[in-house]
């Protein structure tokens, strides 16, 4: 399912999560990691979290966790074209504050916070124009620098 060095990514993940060193990530381990983040939320987001594994989560519970999220996300090819129904000009890309606007206004609603987190990092130019192409690629394989 992983090769050997995105084994060793997700073990240093896990290392990162497991605040307390025991071993197994718990919702306190959450807690902390995510204040250390700077983000807050409320005991139900740490509980749905939590819920995911069918026991402790130890590194294979976490491995397996992440193994059925990645392989239940959509080919790259859907998800570039499910973004290209809002590129009316074939450009590859798509304007920044027309796809925030979309993205809180239609289906699946995002929050402002979601929105934001979504962008941070995405491929986007001077002129707000939003790379789906190579946001599509990120999603799937990762950045250059992981």
């Amino acid at each position: 399912m992983f090769d050997q060095s995105q084994i060793q990514e997700f073990k240093e993940a896990f290392n990162m999560i497991d605040q307390n060193r025991d071993g197994f990530i718990d919702k306190e381990d959450l807690k902390d990691m995510m204040a250390s983040l700077g983000r807050d939320h409320p005991d139900k987001f740490f509980d749905d979290m939590m819920s995911e594994s069918s026991g402790p989560m130890n590194f294979t519970m976490f491995l397996t966790i992440f193994g059925e999220k990645l392989n239940g996300t959509d080919p790259e090819d859907v998800i570039k074209n499910a973004f290209a129904c809002f590129d009316e000009e074939g450009t590859g890309y798509i304007q920044e504050d027309k796809l925030r606007e979309l993205l809180v206004s239609m289906g699946d609603r995002f929050t402002e916070e979601e929105v934001d987190e979504m962008f941070h990092g995405a491929p986007v130019d001077a002129k707000g124009n939003f790379d789906y192409s190579a946001f599509t690629r990120i999603l799937k394989h990762g950045t250059k620098d992981e």
